[in-house]
């Protein structure tokens, strides 16, 4: 995240949240994310009150927001094409060039399979918050994941032991 990099903090070493119009575009060029054209868009969409000072948390929560909603509904989207196309060689080139978004949300990408209409097992996918990815690895959850499916798997009958 650019506002919480070293080179973005040392224009706000007190951490209060206000830049300059000017820091705030020398902060971006530093960083070399963005080209210049990008940063030219981006510092055109800020709000800056008469003396040029920029609220750069309230910039970021009105970008990024939307743009990490939208970019996890494109790793969605491309993670479905990719499982119900496999073979396609104009998704498959495509995917090369998404590959990055694809790699940001994968952690963040959560899957269940349910039984569908028409008795069909369908993936659904959701996003998984950074609190729940926290919980999800604790040792105890673990445990009790991996005793729930031993439990399913175990009445299933003879043919569907699972040992331990």
């Amino acid at each position: 995240d650019l506002t919480s990099s070293d080179a973005f903090r040392e224009y706000d070493p007190d951490r209060k949240g206000y830049v300059s119009r000017k820091d705030f575009q020398k902060a971006m060029e530093n960083c070399k994310r963005f080209s210049q054209d990008e940063t030219h868009f981006l510092l055109s969409c800020m709000d800056t009150d008469d003396s040029e000072i920029l609220d750069y948390e309230a910039f970021v929560d009105r970008f990024h927001e939307p743009a990490k909603d939208i970019g996890f509904s494109i790793a969605v989207l491309l993670t479905n094409l990719s499982e119900h196309m496999p073979n396609d060689s104009r998704l498959r080139t495509f995917l090369e060039l998404a590959e990055c978004i694809l790699t940001y949300f994968q952690p963040y990408l959560g899957c269940i399979e349910i039984l569908g209409s028409g008795k069909r097992i369908e993936r659904v996918y959701f996003e998984i918050s950074e609190s729940s990815r926290t919980q999800w690895e604790k040792p105890q959850v673990k445990e009790s994941k991996r005793q729930f499916i031993f439990d399913v798997v175990n009445e299933g009958g003879e043919k569907e032991k699972m040992e331990m």
